[in-house]
């Protein structure tokens, strides 16, 4: 199986931006004006420009205000803290302070697409800590 990340965006160029940026990573091809490959991450990243309103997944329309989903991502980080200023200086919202578990240590973000992130610093052995 090989994973793909899609990400629906408003406006491509604003997206680079932010992604590249907060995340440090890099654009490896463009398709048109339409969307990019972004790689740095263990699954290619793609972010495609569709306009608000339009009919997204069961021609519900797009809405890019903070959204919640069952789906998100967690980038996983060596300095967590170091990961979220990046991220917030990119344009990223805080949504709550970092979180400390047996596992390690989270932050809660949102892009400025209303996407939630997860950033984890795994600390000891990671989710080995609470695996049963």
């Amino acid at each position: 199986m090989h994973l793909l990340v899609n990400i629906d965006v408003p406006d491509l160029a604003t997206a680079e931006a932010f992604y590249t940026r907060a995340f440090d990573l890099r654009v490896s091809r463009r398709f048109g004006t339409a969307g990019l490959e972004l790689l740095g991450a263990n699954a290619p990243i793609y972010l495609l420009e569709k306009p608000a309103g339009s009919a997204g997944a069961g021609a519900s329309p797009r809405n890019y205000t903070r959204h919640w989903t069952p789906l998100h991502c967690d980038v996983v980080v060596d300095d967590l803290d170091a990961a979220v200023a990046r991220a917030m200086d990119a344009g990223a919202s805080a949504e709550g302070p970092v979180r400390e578990h047996a596992w390690g240590r989270i932050a809660q973000l949102a892009d400025p697409f209303g996407h939630g992130w997860c950033l984890l610093q795994f600390l000891g052995r990671g989710y080995d800590e609470i695996a049963t």
